[in-house]
């Protein structure tokens, strides 16, 4: 029993060392990323974390065409299309009378076209699919430094930044009552958004990006309505579902990050079913107990 344990669980991660780096990068990426997706949830964004993973797709494209799978091309690339993407959407939403979450599809939707059209009239279809779904198992050095650096930058950040967050989630005007920190933090959220997305992106792909952002916060709701739980629990349940996801993806053969993803999604309905804070079971026993 433990030699089946240790072959399945713990031998393809000690054996060969694109498993292991690919759980390191991934590691890195589900201490940092649930992190911002549950101030996403909490401020009730997550569709734009989803709108601006697809924003980085033509400049990380761009990076990919002119220095093939070169981290720092395709992150400065990525940031850029990110940036632009995230001011026009703000610029237009100020001056007409389109909302800013509707600016903001729009300009989304137009870049990932632009990024889909770059790689398949210059690249190829392999070329598409590893932007789109990432390539965790070929991690090398520079991307694990990003990852790793992106993590630090976020846990930094944000411990810095903690207290004006909560009180933009919760009560906006009352931040910019009492404090200028307000536009300072909202900017640095934002950036790192952008930031988690880019690492995300080299690991897994810009379509699987954002579910390792948000799927984890989404479960975690399910779980406690304190925040420092949510924050806790999004973390361990990305860690676990990325160590699953990898483990499937090697005895199986699957795709690494639809594998991991997918991970994510059944803890998700597995949260929505079971979890104590407004899951369907404890739903129907409350209601049940109420009505006796």
């Amino acid at each position: 029993m433990l030699t089946l344990l240790h072959e399945w669980l713990i031998a393809p991660f000690a054996e060969f060392d694109f498993m292991f780096r690919a759980l390191a990068g991934c590691i890195a990426l589900s201490v940092s990323a649930p992190l911002i997706g549950t101030f996403l949830m909490l401020r009730r964004m997550s569709l734009t974390g989803d709108a601006m993973a697809h924003a980085i797709l033509p400049g990380a494209a761009l990076g990919y065409l002119v220095a093939g799978l070169s981290v720092e091309a395709m992150t400065i690339g990525g940031l850029l299309a990110g940036g632009i993407v995230v001011i026009l959407s703000g610029f237009v939403a100020r001056l007409t009378a389109s909302g800013e979450d509707s600016s903001l599809a729009a300009f989304y939707l137009i870049s990932m076209a632009l990024g889909v059209m770059l790689i398949s009239v210059h690249g190829s279809n392999v070329d598409l699919l590893h932007v789109l779904f990432g390539s965790a198992l070929a991690l090398n050095d520079a991307a694990l430094w990003l990852l790793g650096g992106v993590c630090s930058l976020t846990l930094i950040l944000l411990s810095l930044l903690y207290r004006p967050l909560v009180l933009e989630c919760l009560d906006p005007d009352f931040l910019s009552s009492v404090s200028r920190m307000g536009p300072v933090a909202h900017i640095s959220f934002l950036l790192l958004a952008v930031l988690n997305l880019i690492a995300g992106f080299h690991a897994i792909g810009t379509l699987m990006a954002v579910g390792i952002m948000i799927l984890p916060a989404a479960a975690a709701r399910y779980w406690s309505h304190r925040l420092s739980h949510l924050l806790m629990l999004s973390i361990a349940l990305a860690i676990v579902s990325s160590t699953v996801g990898l483990l499937l993806s090697y005895h199986f053969g699957w795709p690494t990050s639809p594998a991991i993803i997918l991970t994510l999604g059944v803890a998700y309905f597995a949260s929505l079913i079971l979890g104590r804070q407004s899951g369907l079971i404890w739903r129907v026993v409350r209601q049940s107990h109420l009505q006796s």
